[in-house]
């Protein structure tokens, strides 16, 4: 089989259908392929299985790219209340769960549903599973088949216009690979330094062994690394911390660097320390007012190794400010992350500077185009990646 096109888009996710569906609004003959036999898994499982959609307070400073500026331009021309609007469209019942998070009543599926509706309405042709064996460029802008030519299991395509969605590393067990970093190398088109992000951190054994036991246990706390700080709560699990603010600022450590918890943000610890001064209550269980009961204890002996808890009286003044600084203060470094298979996204990708920041486009390879979580933009937990894949398979939609 030979098959000329205006578009392929490689990567049916969210940003490649929503590039799909756009150019098909144009008039434009676009074929959409994807190696997976099931169609936007990472959509299915997004948001507890309800896809966090969108945030109705995206702003760039909302993403880490090496230029932070780049993602403006898209995300200023496909915003969040433009997506609502679609899904409004459709009858999808959603809520805000909370900080401007939208999510499905009902079911992930309904988002799926949806870019697949739109795209059969636009004439997108569907080749699914369909994986690509080899990839090359005519030189000739006027060549008969197109300037692009893909070699793929069903046939050869033929298109003037190549969209890369495909995606990063992360969640590799649903498919994710580094077919979009290659391409980029292919056409010398430099990729920056990638890395797992929105991912749980580990610690040493001997670091975290009284903590591990408490796997599950949630804290409201104030996680800050690198200049970067979040408000949400932290999860420890058997082999370290996750939960929000974790994934959070995971985005933002080094390996090395420590991280800095105020486990009582809202509160003058010393204060409330000093309050107790003459108390017989033990220290751990005066932590329980604002800690749960099984971190307080674990807590403690983790800041006080093998000294028994003590009534706050026997801790003297100048000791209880020491503890209220290291409640305020709980420094602790990790000794890595959990990895690609735990990561909600990949880090780094197509470096902006090759890109057109209105259209996707590369900048010295034309009708080529970059798109969603392969590029060098990664957004914060809570809707914003989806928003940059709309936006920026919407910027490339109306150019390619």
């Amino acid at each position: 089989m030979k098959l000329k096109k205006d578009v392929i888009v490689i990567g049916a996710g969210a940003a490649g259908m929503m590039c799909a569906i756009e150019a098909g609004k144009r008039g434009r003959s676009v074929v959409l392929l994807d190696h997976a036999r099931k169609l936007a898994e990472k959509i299915r499982i997004s948001g507890g299985g309800r896809c966090n959609f969108t945030n109705r307070y995206t702003a760039p400073e909302n993403f880490l790219s090496h230029n932070p500026h780049f993602c403006r331009s898209a995300l200023a021309r496909f915003t969040p209340q433009h997506f609502i609007a679609l899904v409004e469209r459709h009858g999808i019942h959603y809520h805000e769960k909370k900080l401007g998070q939208l999510f499905c009543d009902d079911s992930s599926q309904q988002i799926i549903d949806l870019l697949r509706h739109e795209c059969d309405a636009a004439g997108v042709e569907w080749q699914m599973p369909n994986r690509v064996n080899n990839t090359s460029r005519t030189h000739a802008a006027a060549a008969p088949g197109g300037r692009f030519m893909l070699e793929t299991e069903r046939g050869i395509l033929t298109a003037d216009s190549l969209v890369i969605a495909t995606g990063g590393l992360s969640i590799p067990q649903i498919g994710a690979s580094s077919f979009g970093y290659r391409i980029a190398e292919q056409f010398g088109i430099t990729v920056t330094p990638r890395r797992p992000g929105l991912v749980p951190l580990t610690f040493m054994p001997e670091q975290f062994a009284g903590l591990s036991t408490l796997s599950g246990v949630a804290v409201d706390a104030a996680v800050s690394c690198n200049g970067a700080s979040f408000r949400e709560n932290l999860l420890l699990t058997h082999r370290g911390l996750s939960g929000p603010a974790i994934l959070q600022v995971s985005s933002y450590w080094q390996p090395g660097a420590p991280i800095h918890i105020n486990l009582l943000p809202d509160i003058d610890a010393a204060a409330w320390l000093l309050d107790y001064r003459h108390s017989t209550v033990l220290l751990s269980n005066l932590l329980t007012q604002y800690l749960p009961r099984r971190f307080a204890h674990a807590w403690c002996e983790a800041i006080m190794p093998g000294q028994p808890a003590r009534p706050v009286k026997q801790y003297g003044e100048i000791r209880l400010k020491q503890i209220a600084t290291q409640l305020h203060n709980w420094q602790i470094t990790p000794n890595g992350t959990a990895g690609y298979k735990k990561a909600e996204v990949t880090l780094g990708g197509i470096d902006t500077r090759e890109l057109s920041s209105r259209t996707m486009e590369a900048r010295k390879v034309p009708g080529l185009y970059f798109i969603g979580e392969v590029v060098d933009v990664t957004g914060h937990l809570g809707g914003f990646n989806f928003q940059w894949a709309w936006a920026s398979g919407y910027a490339a939609g109306q150019c390619v």
